[in-house]
């Protein structure tokens, strides 16, 4: 693979050097693959445009990922974000663009409480209030939706991957994220062979929950005829629904789980999920499983541990970032 610039600036230092346009510089500090999707003059001129009327960029977020840490830049106005990926001092791509929250949403949360539908740690690899973590926050039927999948070493397969069974996820447990009622079950369709995704069936094998107050939960991608309950059922929070698959449209074994508004997952609203214990997971984030026993419950805990520029819409390449088609 080619190499960017070795030394230069460190991750930290980027907004200052993109507000004072110092565009070469960071041009050349950018792996030879990014060099090669577009020419200096139309990173320059790209930049310089997004930067009209910035007086200042903070670093807002921060989030390790396999192979690289992403660092998020937002301007004194909280309007434009830039994406940056380091490996060490080099980087590895941008995605800037608009920064568009939805803050009534975002302030609001779910009546019921809810815990990561777990009995493993597992890796938050998509998940947070803006696009940047989470790629689901655009579209407003998964806005507040979570992808998790199981991480080791900073990979989430052994030997080559080139088996559904190679995922740690795969044949994990997945269990009820709260008390409710069992009201949708799909449970005959196959998982998908690696390299393969199922856009006929987006959710693949998955379980509606109907949890009262106009709260529903789904959790999608479930292993082909693993699923434990039927519709009609009544689940208890913690009890164990059936096992991680890759089914659907899923590039690898992973959990989908969201709230919403109604059991019609294309006609509802995603809804910001309130866990016990007052967690607030994010891309990122390893979380932990509830731990149920007699007369004692432990929360669910959390270890803190796109991306380029486009002419035709700041968006196209986004280097060895797993995953990426995950819904």
């Amino acid at each position: 693979m080619g190499r960017g610039r070795k030394n230069g600036f460190k991750p930290e230092e980027f907004g200052e050097h993109f507000l004072a346009e110092d565009f070469t510089a960071i041009y050349r500090q950018c792996i030879k693959e990014f060099r090669e999707t577009i020419a200096l003059r139309d990173f320059i001129e790209l930049a310089k445009s997004f930067n009209r009327g910035v007086k200042g960029y903070h670093l807002a977020f921060e989030t390790t990922m396999p192979g690289f840490k992403q660092y998020i830049w937002l301007d004194d106005r909280k309007e434009k974000a830039i994406n940056v990926s380091f490996d060490g001092n080099e980087i590895q791509g941008m995605y800037i663009k608009p920064y568009v929250t939805y803050p009534k949403s975002d302030n609001q949360v779910t009546k019921t409480e809810f815990i990561m539908p777990i009995a493993d740690d597992w890796f938050v690899f998509w998940g947070g209030k803006n696009e940047f973590i989470n790629y689901h926050y655009a579209y407003e039927q998964q806005r507040y939706a979570y992808d998790l999948v199981v991480m080791k070493a900073g990979q989430t397969y052994r030997n080559q991957g080139l088996r559904n069974e190679d995922y740690y996820a795969f044949s994990k447990k997945v269990v009820a994220p709260a008390g409710g009622k069992v009201i949708e079950v799909v449970d005959g369709i196959r998982d998908n062979p690696l390299g393969e995704m199922n856009e006929s069936d987006p959710a693949g094998n998955f379980i509606v929950l109907e949890h009262g107050q106009g709260e529903y939960s789904l959790l999608a991608h479930f292993k082909k005829e693993t699923i434990r309950v039927k519709s009609g059922d009544s689940v208890e929070q913690g009890q164990l629904l059936g096992l991680c698959g890759n089914s659907g449209n899923s590039s690898e074994a992973h959990i989908h789980f969201q709230v919403m508004d109604s059991p019609e997952m294309e006609q509802s609203s995603s809804l910001n999920i309130r866990f016990k214990g007052g967690i607030e997971p994010i891309q990122g984030d390893t979380v932990h499983p509830a731990v149920f026993e007699k007369n004692k419950q432990e929360f669910d805990t959390f270890d803190k541990a796109e991306t380029a520029f486009s002419l035709a819409g700041f968006f196209q390449f986004i280097p060895r970032l797993i995953g990426y088609f995950f819904k």
